[in-house]
C-alpha cells in the first residue's frame, strides 16, 4: 500500500499551491483518494508522479523563421 499524501504537502512537492491542485484535482487531471463523501482528500505518490508525466512537455528545437516580438539588444 502506498503512503496517502496531503493536500499541502502535495502541492509543497509540485510546487503549486493548493488551490491549484484542488483546481487540478477537480478536472480531473490528478488522482486523489477521499474515504468518505465531503471528507479529507489524500494523493498517493503514483498519482503525483502520473499527473507531472501529464504536465511534462517535450522541448521543441527552435526555429529561426518565426518572428520574435522582442527587440535585440543595441536596436
Amino acid at each position: 500500500m502506498q503512503n496517502l499524501i496531503s493536500r499541502k504537502d502535495a502541492a509543497e512537492i509540485l510546487g503549486i499551491s493548493v488551490k491549484v491542485l484542488d483546481k487540478a484535482r477537480l478536472d480531473g487531471l490528478i488522482a486523489y483518494v477521499q474515504f468518505v463523501e465531503n471528507g479529507c482528500v489524500y494523493f498517493t505518490e503514483s498519482a503525483i508522479d502520473e499527473y507531472i508525466a501529464k504536465c511534462t512537455h517535450k522541448a521543441r528545437p527552435a526555429d529561426s523563421t518565426r518572428p520574435t516580438y522582442r527587440k535585440r539588444r543595441g536596436d
